[in-house]
């Protein structure tokens, strides 16, 4: 299922060899630049994630689940400190979750009868059914927490990231890096009495999503001890990023696991750091429907 990667045919082009082209007339040597190494850029893309303070940009996402894939074109604004974060998708639905407010809970306008607006919980099963995501990775979250290390989570997959040459996506040239990881499996973990699927995708860094619908738990109930889940030892078995070389921001990101393509997210129009007013984060802004 492939179709969707717009950007992909770019990348695979730039991954596979290439037939040399007829020799030319000797021209006068360049200074070789050296090339970036994988450590250097993700720690550039880790830090320019960091110092975000808003983002507007277009989100088409493909992620798979239960064997098909869901697509989807969503237009979104986050701000930090707190965080707040409203999507619009191209079906008409609208969230809205403001940290601290709203007893947690995110607005969502569902776009259908009764067309009214419910307050749900991010990490519940209506909002997560369909999303491998919580509305408080929106943005760059999830690309954040795969490329981090944190003392309990092993540093091989974040080591197994190589600089795999340029490209231009969205007419802007970008870095790729591409991680193959093939020891990527299930394996099993013994839950901790309180442990949450959340706790244990943090650990193994591996995303809730997968933890939760091959062990049928949900997100946020505790655990209790001694209980044997199957758990993925890291986000992917093979993943490909594109960052602008200007920005150091992402544009495309694409996982694959065991059973194929995982998901796939490309940004657009992306705006970073110009201010977002502060009524655009409320329920009663003039252009929602919440």
């Amino acid at each position: 299922m492939l179709f969707s990667l717009t950007w992909l045919p770019v990348v695979v082009s730039l991954l596979s060899p290439v037939a040399p082209a007829p020799l030319a007339p000797a021209a006068p040597r360049a200074t070789p630049t050296e090339a970036p190494t994988a450590d250097h850029l993700l720690s550039r893309l880790s830090m320019a994630i960091s110092k975000l303070q808003t983002l507007r940009c277009t989100v088409k996402a493909s992620e798979r689940h239960a064997g098909s894939y869901q697509h989807a074109l969503t237009q979104m604004k986050v701000a930090s400190s707190p965080l707040r974060v409203y999507l619009r998708t191209n079906q008409g639905v609208e969230v809205l979750w403001v940290q601290g407010q709203n007893d947690g809970d995110a607005w969502v306008y569902p776009n259908r009868f009764p067309y009214v607006t419910l307050s749900l919980d991010p990490n519940g099963t209506l909002m997560r059914r369909t999303q491998h995501h919580s509305v408080a990775d929106a943005g760059y979250g999830t690309i954040a927490d795969l490329i981090r290390t944190a003392p309990q989570r092993s540093d091989a997959y974040r080591r197994s990231f190589r600089y795999a040459g340029d490209t231009t996506l969205q007419g802007r040239p970008c870095h790729v890096l591409r991680s193959d990881f093939p020891q990527f499996r299930y394996i099993a973990h013994k839950t901790s009495a309180g442990e949450t699927a959340g706790k244990i995708a943090e650990r193994y860094g591996c995303g809730e999503y997968r933890i939760v619908e091959r062990n049928k738990v949900d997100y946020t109930t505790p655990l209790p001890a001694g209980r044997v889940l199957q758990v993925p030892n890291a986000y992917g078995r093979r993943t490909i990023l594109c960052v602008e070389q200007k920005t150091m921001l992402p544009l495309a990101v694409a996982v694959w696991d065991d059973k194929g393509l995982f998901e796939s997210f490309e940004f657009s129009q992306v705006v970073a750091n110009q201010p977002i007013a502060a009524v655009e984060f409320t329920k009663d802004y003039k252009d929602y429907r919440l």
